[in-house]
């Protein structure tokens, strides 16, 4: 809870902060990184960090939180803070940087605000920043201890060496690996719909860290999907591009535990609505795999995007999934579909208003922003309730900072 002299002045001056954060947020890394090369080279990722994304996604969440505090004294914004968690917990962020972070952005809000920030005004944003620092801290040390790393072990975890034991081609810009444990441990445990971090060290000698998705399960194994992202050459894609083109089996690669706080709940019995868009299909083929392996009754509907039937990737395996299971069914639309009889209400965007949603459903999303907007919209015109609708979306959470 921000104490009443600090919220008078964040009140006071969080307008002056969010109109500035545009500015604030990549002078920011950029003093970060001066400082600490390390990190831009071996942590962050350099495609986020090229377009733009990164900073967006900051700049989004440090707003969000002051709101918050000042709108629901009493409440934590749980669901922003559980998300970056999971993040920094797979990442192998540590406590002690935070007080870097803290550091270089307040250097850069000085810069930005100048005589605007008081020594009054810094105290009452500093309150604010370790506000949110702490919690997440205890989040992620939450999360190291559930995966057996806490406090007092080694610096290199989460990460451990995999080696590459299958890989199946899904499409051509889709690949599954499934990958076994180097030490010949078990695999840590995992929830249907969560995601791993893998690094890579690339020609430069970086080592890059990408977050995939969980795309099924497999005894004694992870199993995840990439896809290609083209670069160009640049930042954008260079790991996905590396993976497709040097991963091949007997490869090692070193990944961390599984995280990700949108999963399914293998608690409830009632209907689930598994919504994606393009590779946004890969945690909901994971959460469909885990409903077929154990037997699950529940009433399934899934409704996926794409922009044909070569681009879908498990488009077979959803077909086998939804047929194994007891009460499913699969909707899908392509934007421009080759067989000469698809249905014409099946081509285009997705439109679940189409569907006949079961009342009590619990909604999964997965995919491109714009896409998730859209979904969302049309899901609460159906009666899904907001708190029964939960997403996922691939690299920085440009919506949960903003509206939702």
């Amino acid at each position: 809870m921000l104490s009443p002299q600090s919220t008078a002045i964040v009140r006071a001056t969080l307008p002056a902060v969010g109109g500035a954060i545009g500015e604030i947020a990549p002078l920011f890394y950029q003093k970060l990184f001066a400082a600490h090369p390390e990190l831009l080279r071996d942590l962050f990722n350099r495609g986020n960090q090229a377009n733009g994304s990164q900073q967006q996604a900051l700049a989004g969440s440090i707003a969000a939180f002051a709101t918050a505090l000042l709108e629901h004294p009493d409440l934590r914004p749980d669901t922003m803070l559980s998300r970056i968690a999971h993040k920094h917990a797979s990442l192998g962020i540590r406590p002690e940087q935070y007080p870097i972070v803290r550091e270089h952005l307040f250097a850069a809000i000085v810069e930005v605000l100048g005589d605007a920030v008081t020594a009054e005004v810094a105290a009452a944003w500093d309150e604010v920043y370790w506000l949110m620092a702490n919690a997440l801290i205890a989040i992620e040390d939450r999360l190291r201890r559930e995966h057996g790393y806490g406090d007092g072990d080694s610096g290199d975890r989460p990460w451990r060496t995999y080696r590459v034991t299958e890989r199946r081609q899904e499409t051509a810009e889709v690949v599954t690996f499934v990958v076994r444990p180097l030490d010949g441990g078990p695999v840590p445990a995992q929830r249907p719909g969560q995601y791993v971090s893998v690094q890579v060290e690339l020609p430069d000698g970086a080592r890059q860290i990408r977050q995939y998705s969980l795309s099924g399960q497999a005894a004694g194994a992870l199993r995840f999907s990439v896809k290609r992202l083209a670069g160009d050459g640049g930042p954008v894609g260079e790991v996905s591009q590396h993976l497709h083109e040097q991963a091949w089996e007997g490869t090692e690669l070193r990944l961390s535990a599984p995280c990700g706080d949108v999963y399914l709940d293998e608690a409830g019995d009632g209907p689930v609505l598994l919504v994606s868009a393009g590779i946004g299909c890969t945690p909901m083929i994971g959460m469909l795999n885990h409903l077929a392996a154990t037997g699950s009754t529940r009433r399934v509907i899934t409704a996926h995007a794409d922009r044909s039937e070569q681009t879908h990737a498990f488009r077979t395996e959803l077909q086998l999934l939804t047929g194994t299971l007891a009460n499913a069914e699969a909707h899908v639309w392509y934007e421009r579909p080759s067989a000469a009889d698809w249905p014409a209400e099946r081509t285009g965007r997705i439109d679940l208003g189409t569907l006949e949603l079961p009342a009590g459903s619990t909604a999964y999303l997965c995919g491109p922003v714009p896409f998730l907007r859209a979904a969302r919209g049309q899901l609460l015109a159906a009666g899904v309730p907001a708190a029964a609708i939960h997403y996922e979306v691939f690299g920085p959470d440009l919506w949960l900072g903003s509206a939702s």
